[in-house]
């Protein structure tokens, strides 16, 4: 069992930058592949980015390519999110994921935090 809070979101301007952060539980957090997801009012559930358990491998949503970086800690057992140049378009309630697999196009996501809120104003 993992469980995973979010924080990190608020209301920034266009262009502005946030952090997201997201604290994992347990102690074979190395071992999970992390991601990170996105839900707009409206819209569905979208990836947005993943990052692999050693942290040697990222993917990216073609549209925050970029723009966002995904990194962790694992010492911190902490994934985080890094978002700049944000666009009115990014927002949504943010949420992270853990998951095993072995390659990050393979992942299923087990484990889902409760969700950070990113406004961005136009």
């Amino acid at each position: 069992q993992v469980q995973l809070v979010e924080s990190g979101g608020g209301l920034v301007q266009a262009g502005g930058s946030l952090r997201l952060s997201c604290a994992a539980s347990g102690r074979t957090f190395s071992s999970y592949v992390m991601g990170w997801f996105r839900q707009a009012p409206g819209k569905g559930r979208e990836f947005v980015a993943a990052i692999s358990s050693s942290g040697l491998n990222t993917d990216y949503r073609a549209s925050v390519e970029g723009r966002f970086t995904i990194f962790r800690d694992n010492a911190k057992n902490t994934v985080y999110l890094q978002m700049n140049s944000l666009k009115p378009e990014d927002t949504a309630v943010y949420n992270c994921a853990a998951g095993r697999g072995r390659g990050l196009d393979t992942t299923v996501y087990d484990y889902w935090g409760q969700g950070t809120q990113v406004t961005v104003s136009s």
